[in-house]
Formats: C-alpha cells, structure tokens, sequence
C-alpha cells in the first residue's frame, strides 16, 4: 500500500488568501496519522475527502480511521483546529479511540507528575495549558463518544506522561505507546530545535520479514509445530537438547518505508540528524535566504537551510513547506534550491497537494488540477 501524505496547509503563523496554518495526515497500511491540527483544519480535511470521494475512486480519507493526533508544539497555527475538529467527529458518532501525543518539557512533566502547579514561567504555547482547558470543554470522555488518551513527553530524554482528561491527574509511562491495532507501522518523536518543546514526527513502515527457509525446516525434520513456532519468530529447543534460532531460518528483512514531518525548527535539529534516512522529508522553509537573520532569530529553517538538513540525512525526496506570509510564490523559493552535486529531489508544496510512497520506494508529487489529480516521479537528480 505504502503512504499517502495529504499536506492540507502550508502557511506559518500568519493564513493568507493563498494559504492555509499548518496540518497534515499521512495515510499508511495501518490506519491514518494527522500531524498539527491548525485553524481551520476539519473544514480543510472535508474538502480533501471530498476531492478524493469525486476525483479518485477508490481512494478514502475517513475521519473514523484516524487513529493518532501528533502535535510537533503548541503554537497556535499547529494545534488552534483540534478541539473544533474533535467535537465535530463526536456529533458524527465517532467511536474509535484516539491517542493524542505532543511535546513537552522535564519541568512540566515533574509538576504533573507531582500534583503541583506548573511553573510560573510556562507559556500559554505550552501543550498541557491547552489540553487542560480543552478538557475542561468537554475534550473529555464524558463529552466525547469516543476515548482519548492524552500523552505528553520529553522528547529528549524519552519520557512521557499520561494526562487524565476527566481528573487532571497524570502518570508516569514505561514508554510512548503506539496507535491501537496498528501492527505494519510505527511512530517516533524525533528531537528539534524552535522557541518551545518541539519534535518531528517519523511513521515508519516496519520491514518486511525475510523468507522462511522450509527446506531447511525439511532437512531437519521438524514437526509441524516447531515449523510454527520458528515461522512465529520463537526458538526451538530439539529433544537432543539442541537449539534452534527462529532468526536463523528467516532471510534478510525487507526495509520499510518512513516519512519525517518536521514542523517548526532550526536547520540541523538534532534528532532529524541522528536518525536513519527517511525515504521521504517533509520540512519547513519559513524563510528565504535574505531573511536568515529572522530564521535565527526565531528558530526557524530557511529553504536553504531546510536542503542542508536534508544533504546531511542522505535524503532523495525532500519537500517544502511552511512559507512565511513574505513569500508570495513558489518561484521564489524554488530559486533558493541548490541540489548540486547531491541525489536529492525537491518539491515546493502548495496546499491540498499529496506525496505517495510506493512500495519500491519512489516517490509521487500529487497536485490538483480540475482534470483531478496529476502526478509526476519525485526522481533523485544525479
């Protein structure tokens, strides 16, 4: 099936008339993925569906097969859209659960944990301000016909918390949990670097496991019970007290597909440089070049910047997103792409666009036309 990567906003902190804040969903084997849920973002999720419902038979984005809200920080135009959005699929009846994850910091999390206040320095962008007062709205389940479990984490140091929607108490987890029922793919919060608690999100395809070598299985003369409990990926230990490793008879795994969605950080974020090469990039470019001094400033990635970042992760498909209201058009940006030398493709997403990753890897940039939908390869230059 690979990923269908639906980028439903591309404007910064500032909508224009062109351009809408920040949110996104990315449609994987398991179910789907939305990333920030900005001002606006059901309304933009409806026209999306719709679009497919009459343009692409076939092809679904279901509000009741979404499975996980991640949220790369608590600024506005990332996360202004979710309570709306929320009590829109409860009037539709929506049963499914809900797990909602997003960023936050060691002190915070102390001050939940403990039962305290939070600290007096914490800003209004902080997530737990704001899903404390959504719950208090009714983002509860008691307000909402479906569960929700609401997860805040120090990325960093991989610490994460679970926050009661209904007493506000919260508790400690031994992990991030995944999304439930998904089974093929999985999700990471990757550290970045902006003005708040902030993180990419990877969805990872896990890989494929290798052939299972039956005729080695034959040549031992293995029941058929210990044939299964090898194919499972359990050892067997033989009535000569000999023992069999279940990875032993399997072939080299297949590797997975992912995508990284970055949202709002500096070029160079630690956690985007540290991972392995996603096959697909999906970064911010707040700024041109004559604007770096305002990319520092704010902790944000110019369109150069953003290339870099995706040069140093050995990336092939890198795409464009998040324009300050500075940037009227596309060709100003595309002028700033500098790909000599290197195997990466680019490409400057306007809103609604969508990036499907197949099976084999290659990569599909989707825009709307009123024929439907055109595609052309994402094709490295080299």
């Amino acid at each position: 099936m690979g990923f269908d990567v639906h980028v439903l906003g591309t404007a910064s902190a500032r909508p224009t008339n062109r351009r809408d804040v920040s949110g996104s969903a990315v449609k994987c084997p398991d179910g789907i993925a939305v990333i920030d849920c900005g001002e606006g973002f059901q309304s933009r999720f409806s026209h999306q569906r719709k679009m497919l419902k009459l343009h692409e038979k076939g092809t679904t984005l279901k509000p009741g097969n979404v499975d996980v809200l991640l949220f790369t920080h608590g600024h506005l135009d990332h996360t202004w859209g979710a309570l709306p959005w929320m009590q829109t699929m409860s009037l539709d009846h929506r049963e499914t659960p809900l797990l909602i994850l997003g960023p936050s910091s060691k002190p915070v999390l102390d001050a939940l944990i403990s039962g305290s206040d939070l600290p007096a320095d914490t800003p209004p962008s902080e997530l737990a301000r704001q899903w404390r007062s959504w719950h208090s709205l009714g983002a509860n389940n008691s307000g909402l016909s479906f569960p929700t479990r609401w997860i805040l984490g120090d990325v960093a140091e991989q610490r994460w918390v679970e926050l009661d929607a209904q007493t506000g108490k919260a508790v400690a987890l031994e992990s991030m949990p995944q999304p439930a029922g998904w089974s093929s793919c999985k999700i990471e919060a990757l550290q970045t670097h902006h003005s708040v608690p902030s993180c990419a999100w990877a969805i990872k395809q896990v890989g494929k496991r290798g052939k299972f070598d039956r005729l080695r299985a034959a040549e031992l003369r293995l029941t058929e019970q210990q044939r299964m409990s090898l194919a499972r990926g359990d050892d067997v230990t033989l009535e000569n007290g000999d023992r069999l490793n279940a990875s032993s008879f399997r072939g080299q795994s297949g590797s997975g597909l992912s995508v990284i969605l970055s949202g709002d950080t500096a070029e160079g974020a630690p956690g985007l440089l540290s991972t392995a090469t996603p096959t697909l990039l999906v970064h911010e470019a707040t700024f041109l070049e004559a604007q770096s001094d305002k990319a520092d400033e704010h902790l944000h990635s110019t369109v150069a910047g953003a290339v870099r970042t995706a040069q140093q992760m050995k990336v092939n498909h890198l795409a464009l997103t998040h324009y300050s209201s500075r940037i009227k058009d596309l060709e100003t940006v595309s002028n700033e792409i500098d790909t000599e030398g290197a195997s990466l493709h680019v490409v400057c997403l306007n809103d609604g666009d969508r990036l499907r990753i197949a099976e084999d890897a290659s990569v599909s940039h989707l825009t709307f036309t009123q024929e439907g939908w055109s595609k052309r390869n994402m094709s490295p230059n080299r």
